[in-house]
C-alpha cells in the first residue's frame, strides 16, 4: 500500500513538473516573440519608415534626380520619363497587383509575355491606381515594353494616346510636398516662369542616398536574390532613369569606384536567367530587360 502511494505521488510530481516546464517554455516563446516584435519596431524607427515618409519607387527615383536647391531635374535627362513608368509597373508588381502571364510550354521570353492584373484593389496612390486601371481594362493585354511606351505617351497610334499619364513628375513632386520632403516655389527663366520643388527635408533624402550607397558598400551581399527586392529595383531603375550617379557623387574616389563596380555587376545580370530563380519577381526582371535590351 505504501509503495502504491509512493508511485502515485511520484506520478503526480512528474506531471506537475511537466506542466511547469511547458508553462515556462510558453513564457519563453512569448517573450521571444515580444523581443522580435520590439526589434522590428526599433528597426523601423531606425529606418524612419513612418507612414508620412514612406516613399514609392517613383518618388525615390524622382528625389534622387531632383537638384536640392533648384528643385527640378536636369534638362538633359531624357531617360527619367520612361524610367518612372517602369517604376510604376514594378511598384504595382511588388504590391501584388500585377504579374506576367505564364511562360507556357514554349517558354516565352520576358519581353514577349503580357502583363496581367492580379488584383485591382486600390493602392491609395492616384498614379498607381490610374496605371492599374488602364492595365486591367485593356484587352488584349500588352507587354511590359508596350506599357512603358503607352504610359509615357510614346505611341504612333492615336487610339492609344489616352493611356498616357500626364504631368507625372509634377504630380510626384506634389506628393513629396504633401509628405514634407519638398516645398513649392516659382522661378523665372527669362522667357517663362516654372514651378519648382526645392528640398526642404534633407534628412529623408540623406537617408535615401545612404540606403543606396550601403546596399553596394557596407551591406553588399554579392547575390541579388538575397538583396531586398525594393532596394534592388531602386538601384536598377535609378540607373535606367540616369539618376543613380547622384547618389554616389558624395563618395570618396575609392568608395565610388567600388560602388559603381558592384552596380555594374548587377547590370550585367541576365534578366531571363534571374527571373527563373526562387522568389524572383518576374515582372521586375521584365522591366529591367526592357531597359537593357
Amino acid at each position: 500500500m505504501t509503495s502504491l502511494t509512493q508511485r502515485t505521488s511520484g506520478l503526480v510530481q512528474r506531471r506537475t513538473e511537466a506542466i511547469r516546464s511547458a508553462a515556462a517554455d510558453k513564457d519563453r516563446e512569448s517573450g521571444g516573440e515580444e523581443d522580435e516584435v520590439r526589434r522590428g519596431e526599433e528597426e523601423d524607427d531606425d529606418k524612419g519608415d513612418s507612414k508620412e515618409t514612406r516613399l514609392t519607387l517613383m518618388e525615390e527615383v524622382l528625389l534622387l534626380g531632383l537638384k536640392d536647391r533648384e528643385g527640378y531635374t536636369s534638362f538633359w535627362n531624357d531617360c527619367i520619363s520612361s524610367g518612372l513608368r517602369g517604376c510604376m509597373l514594378v511598384e504595382l508588381a511588388l504590391r501584388g497587383r500585377l504579374q506576367l502571364e505564364a511562360c507556357g510550354v514554349r517558354r516565352k521570353s520576358l519581353l514577349a509575355r503580357k502583363v496581367i492584373c492580379k488584383s485591382d484593389a486600390p493602392t491609395g496612390d492616384v498614379l498607381l491606381d490610374e496605371a492599374l486601371r488602364h492595365i486591367k481594362e485593356t484587352q488584349p493585354p500588352e507587354t511590359v515594353q508596350s506599357w512603358i511606351e503607352l504610359l509615357s505617351g510614346e505611341t504612333w497610334n492615336p487610339l492609344k494616346l489616352h493611356y498616357q499619364l500626364r504631368n507625372v513628375r509634377e504630380r510626384l513632386a506634389k506628393n513629396l510636398v504633401e509628405k514634407g520632403v519638398l516645398t513649392t516655389e516659382k522661378q523665372n527663366f527669362l522667357l517663362f516662369d516654372m514651378t519648382t520643388h526645392p528640398l526642404t527635408n534633407s534628412t529623408i533624402k540623406q537617408r535615401l542616398v545612404k540606403k543606396v550607397q550601403d546596399s553596394v558598400l557596407e551591406k553588399w551581399v554579392n547575390d541579388p536574390h538575397r538583396m531586398d527586392k525594393r532596394v534592388l529595383a531602386l538601384i536598377l531603375l535609378a540607373h535606367s532613369s540616369d539618376v543613380l550617379e547622384n547618389a554616389f557623387a558624395p563618395l570618396q574616389d575609392d568608395q565610388y569606384d567600388l560602388g559603381m563596380k558592384r552596380v555594374h555587376t548587377l547590370l550585367e545580370l541576365e534578366p531571363e536567367k534571374e527571373s527563373t530563380k526562387p522568389n524572383a519577381n518576374e515582372l521586375m526582371w521584365a522591366v529591367v530587360a526592357a531597359f537593357t535590351k
